[in-house]
């Protein structure tokens, strides 16, 4: 948690005050968002599943990044109920199927536009 009397803290909260696209690309910046967008849209809806899909995320990574998705009502969180163990899964919302088309467009755009200067270093080595 950050410190709200920090510089930092003031100019993020002034940015998003400026223009709600700062706080979205605030919270696409964590690392993991999008992945987990991404993985529950292709169709892995427990948190096992998407555990599987993504090797490499911690569970606490990956529960805080859930929680995060479904505060800013991107994914919702489906209970079934009391069975021998209770069943989650998660999906997205109209509002998550259209920021994934979008950053789908966003990941297109940047590998056919954006020259990253550490992968070309990676290839040349």
């Amino acid at each position: 948690m950050r410190k709200t009397s920090s510089t930092n803290f003031q100019n993020q909260a002034y940015l998003e005050e400026k223009c709600a696209l700062n706080e979205l690309i605030y919270l696409l910046s964590k690392r993991w968002i999008t992945e987990v967008l991404f993985s529950i849209e292709s169709g892995n809806v427990r948190f096992s599943s998407l555990k599987e899909d993504l090797r490499f995320i911690s569970d606490n990574i990956l529960a805080d990044r859930l929680k995060l998705l479904e505060q800013h009502k991107l994914i919702t969180r489906n209970d079934h109920g009391p069975e021998v163990s209770s069943r989650i899964e998660y999906s997205l919302t109209e509002s998550g199927y259209q920021l994934s088309d979008q950053l789908d467009l966003l990941c297109k755009f940047a590998t056919g536009n954006i020259y990253f200067p550490s992968k070309a270093a990676a290839l040349t080595e």
